[in-house]
């Protein structure tokens, strides 16, 4: 569920249970990119060299995406976090559960919180935006609920 509305949302954990949700702190959603941006001393060229920057905008803008299908009512979005293991987004359309990574790089990630999020809610489709999954591009071109059906 979406916790507000204007520049910046909270996005509430998934867990599950309610319960579980609501005793857990929301992760802040950026929802327009050039919040981040404005105040960066960056250019577009260095932007992209920096990879631990690009990288947080290229989540935040997935992120703005899939909050603007989710404050339409087509979908419920949150995060997970167990520990040291997380998913970027989850989002429950109707029935369907997907857990979405963001990566802004192409090469060998680590997913060890999507086999975490699997294991804890099997039957969760996985998504992988950017990296070697998705194109960021292609995504953010389409409507997000194109993306989520199965």
């Amino acid at each position: 569920m979406l916790a507000g509305a204007g520049l910046v949302t909270g996005l509430q954990k998934y867990a599950g249970k309610t319960v579980r949700r609501r005793a857990s702190s929301p992760k802040l959603q950026v929802l327009n990119t050039a919040l981040l941006t404005a105040q960066s001393e960056f250019t577009l060229a260095e932007a992209r060299k920096n990879r631990a920057f690009w990288g947080r905008l290229t989540e935040v803008a997935v992120g703005a995406h899939l909050a603007n299908s989710a404050a339409s009512g087509d979908c419920q979005l949150y995060y997970w976090r167990e520990r040291n293991r997380e998913v970027d987004f989850v989002v429950r359309a109707g029935r369907q559960l997907t857990a979405i990574e963001v990566k802004s790089a192409r090469g060998r990630h680590h997913q060890a919180g999507m086999s975490a999020f699997s294991g804890a809610f099997g039957g969760a489709r996985k998504l992988l935006v950017g990296g070697d999954g998705i194109d960021v591009e292609a995504f953010l071109s389409k409507p997000a609920m194109r993306w989520l059906k199965p």
